[in-house]
């Protein structure tokens, strides 16, 4: 992957859909989609999304297919590269991170490690969640 790809991140046409939808329910005229990463899940971090209108100090800000995207500082260089899918399938439907960054995921997909490394201390688990 190219470093101009590397610093952004963008949606799938299904993605920026759903996530234009979500945003136009909410009728907050400055909400972004926040992408997020946290510690935890089976395989070490686990991806959070949620509307959101603050700014926080280091934020990221991308803007694709008439969707904004925010990503905090902490995050980024576990997401820079990604792209955010929306996806329905038997059991429902939920948003997918395709992260290059990623060296091993969670069968359910909402789990993932970088570089080989294990989970950090005291977090991840044997079972999805």
């Amino acid at each position: 992957m190219d470093q101009i790809m590397q610093d952004t991140m963008k949606f799938t046409p299904a993605g920026a859909s759903k996530a234009n939808e979500l945003l136009a329910q909410q009728n907050k005229q400055d909400a972004a989609i926040r992408v997020f990463v946290k510690s935890g899940g089976c395989s070490g971090y686990s991806y959070g999304m949620a509307i959101d209108e603050k700014t926080l100090e280091g934020d990221r800000f991308f803007e694709d297919q008439g969707v904004k995207l925010v990503v905090d500082q902490a995050s980024w260089p576990l997401l820079k590269g990604s792209e955010i899918d929306y996806v329905e399938n038997m059991m429902g439907g939920g948003f997918n991170v395709v992260n290059p960054n990623a060296t091993s995921s969670c069968g359910c997909g909402h789990s993932f490690r970088t570089d080989g490394q294990a989970a950090p201390d005291g977090e991840g688990s044997s079972s999805c969640h």
